[in-house]
């Protein structure tokens, strides 16, 4: 009986140590288990762009374990914790084995420290020396592996492990390191990150390089006796140099990174292109070498089609401070010059003002006290259209301007999006040769509505970001024929062939501002040049400083040329002695014409080819029409408001009737 009473003792003191022991656990104060990490700028595919450091300037970055190579996770269990998912943050053999080599030797020969107590010490930074400090390691080990899940507590140790100087979990290692991502390791990058964290001052790479491979080999030795790697693999890591300097982490993009950290911290993705944002970004560098520090650039690339910037460079070199690199100039307000020309005749087209080959005069005039002058102060006299566009003439586009009201084209600004700032608030007729504030982004914006056939829609540059809709900025057939026409121009010497890309250059007043805009079937691109100070520039021109610029940013947007699309069907392409009377020669009176309109057939009708043609009947217009299927005339001189089309069929038909002012309307039909 005295036997059976004390085992029932001794079993009730065990309980009572167990329970003693939870409730010790259970009690255990834990610390902030959520730390603030680098907010982050990424590009399309999700590969970093720029990242911004913490409190105290630490480079702590976001990590799953998903997105590391598993070769480091098996050397560091391997290395310093082989039964990690077995133990509950305790390893009771390696404590056994530790005391009892120290008890032999006499002093300690081993450590028994899980990854789970190197966690805890991390979120405490607290030291391992004093008994107190590693008691209470050995409590918030097992407290932490009671609410967390293994690889909740391996994701702790990936983002707090030190490795060096201001460096803070493993991500900001490898890319201060190896200057790569932590999911493609080699045996010899990942031995090192290995062992770094025991000795992240004494071991630093870039200081210490000798002890840095020292310790690296070391863990490679018993990564071979633990059988994680074979010996030949550890010999060639052997091999491998140890870093001897650090890289900066990628700072990609940096002016349109800190628009999207201005915003919000966090994870920002962007629509831009990694590869050829640095590809842009190295080019405007080594395009500016040899110049005036004073000068700044901005250059901008983007996808018409969808709106999504690409890649967008705020300066030459985001940290020269004669040129004031931190400005991001694709934002500021500048004169765009002649630029905006192109908008001008596209909007004269549309409003049946002009034709690309109506004549146009190109000599003296004066609006009130307003004399307009060419560039060069010559005279041409009288000349196409398209011709006064590709010479970027001054008294021919002011001309249209006055025609058709300044502030009809301060309207068409605005409805393509932009944000027009004009120095005296009322727009007048200098606003045509860039007499308003545009930025950059703006223009790009404009020029990419050319491309789309007159359909304007805001760029944009945040992923995922909501598109905010179009709208029509001028017909489709207008839009082509500027595109055309600037398509006509002359390329920069060695940048290809006439004809792949519509652009137009600019200079503003007193040579601030070199501009060149262009694009293709494809991409969009603007590019500006000047001192961000607004002070003059010498000599500058934007077809000899800023065109060759855009011709290679749009080279480098696209493996081969995109080409430009065909002409609308409603296109009238006819030599200035077929055109209707009124549109030979620029009047201005145009405008006044009533709007011209197909009331039959309806748009979408189905109708049945008959041997006398197809009754089209008009409503506006002015007489005589022109009527063409498909693009392809089928008469001129023609009286309203019912005319018949000579159309056989059967399929489907698109009908354009031209007036004499060049006001288009358009049906498309089905022919049974």
């Amino acid at each position: 009986m005295p036997r059976l009473l004390a085992l029932v003792a001794l079993l009730w003191a065990v309980a009572l140590g167990r329970d003693a022991a939870d409730d010790w656990i259970v009690r255990t104060e834990m610390p902030v288990l959520v730390h603030a990490t680098a907010p982050e700028v990424r590009d399309r595919e999700e590969r970093l762009l720029r990242a911004y450091t913490v409190e105290d300037g630490l480079w702590r970055m976001e990590l799953t374990p998903d997105r590391v190579d598993p070769l480091f996770f098996a050397m560091l269990i391997a290395y310093e914790d082989k039964r990690f998912e077995d133990h509950q943050g305790v390893d009771a053999l390696a404590s056994l084995r530790a005391a009892w080599q120290g008890l032999k030797a006499g002093r300690i020969v081993s450590g028994a420290s899980t990854l789970t107590m190197q966690v805890a010490r991390l979120l405490e930074d607290g030291g391992t020396g004093a008994w107190a400090g590693k008691l209470r390691q050995v409590r918030l080990a097992l407290a932490l592996e009671r609410r967390l899940e293994k690889h909740e507590i391996l994701q702790l140790y990936l983002r707090l492990a030190p490795y060096g100087g201001n460096l803070e979990g493993l991500r900001a290692a490898t890319l201060a390191w190896f200057g790569k991502e932590p999911g493609r390791l080699t045996p010899a990058e990942a031995a090192l990150l290995v062992a770094l964290p025991q000795a992240p001052e004494a071991r630093r790479p870039d200081r210490h390089s000798e002890a840095a491979r020292a310790a690296r080999d070391r863990v490679l030795a018993r990564m071979v006796r633990a059988g994680v790697i074979d010996g030949e693999t550890a010999r060639a890591a052997l091999r491998d140099p140890a870093p001897k300097r650090r890289h900066a982490v990628p700072q990609i993009a940096p002016h349109l990174a800190d628009r999207a950290i201005a915003e919000g911290a966090g994870r920002h993705m962007l629509t831009l292109d990694r590869d050829l944002q640095q590809s842009l970004e190295r080019l405007a560098t080594t395009y500016m070498q040899g110049r005036d520090p004073r000068l700044s650039l901005a250059l901008i690339v983007a996808d018409h089609r969808s709106g999504e910037v690409l890649a967008s460079v705020g300066s030459a070199s985001y940290a020269a401070t004669r040129g004031q690199g931190f400005v991001d100039m694709t934002r500021a307000l500048r004169s765009p010059g002649s630029t905006l020309k192109p908008l001008v005749y596209g909007l004269a087209f549309d409003r049946g003002l002009a034709h690309p080959e109506t004549l146009i005069s190109d000599t003296p005039v004066q609006f009130g006290t307003y004399a307009p002058q060419n560039f060069d102060g010559q005279f041409r006299g009288e000349l196409r259209v398209a011709r006064a566009l590709q010479l970027s003439l001054n008294i021919p586009v002011v001309r249209l301007t006055d025609a058709m009201g300044p502030a009809h084209v301060m309207a068409a600004l605005e409805t393509a999006g932009l944000s027009p700032q004009l120095p005296g608030g009322q727009p007048g007729l200098a606003l045509s040769l860039g007499g308003v504030g545009l930025s950059l982004w703006d223009m790009v914006t404009l020029y990419a509505a050319l491309a789309e056939g007159g359909e304007a829609r805001q760029l944009r540059w945040r992923l995922g970001e909501e598109e905010r809709g179009t709208r029509r900025l001028m017909s489709p057939r207008a839009a082509w024929q500027v595109g055309h026409v600037l398509a006509g121009l002359a390329p920069p010497p060695q940048a290809g062939p006439p004809g792949r890309v519509a652009y137009k250059t600019g200079t503003s007043y007193g040579h601030r501002d070199a501009w060149a805009l262009g694009y293709d079937g494809r991409y969009v691109a603007g590019v500006w040049i000047g001192r961000p100070d607004g002070t003059p520039v010498p000599g500058a021109f934007g077809g000899e400083l800023a065109a060759p610029l855009l011709f290679e940013a749009l080279g480098r947007a696209r493996a081969e040329p995109v080409p430009l699309p065909a002409p609308p069907p409603d296109t009238l392409l006819v030599s200035n002695a077929k055109l209707p009377a009124p549109l030979r020669r620029f009047g201005g009176s145009a405008a006044l014409a009533p709007s011209l309109q197909v009331t039959f057939p309806p748009e979408g009708a189905r109708l049945l080819a008959e041997p006398r043609g197809v009754p089209v009947k008009l409503r506006g217009g002015v007489p005589p029409f022109t009527l063409l299927a498909d693009g392809e005339v089928l008469g001129t001189r023609l009286r309203g408001p019912e005319i018949l089309a000579p159309l056989a069929g059967p399929g489907f038909i698109t009908l354009s009737v031209i007036d004499a002012t060049g006001q288009a309307g358009r049906v498309s039909i089905e022919l049974r």
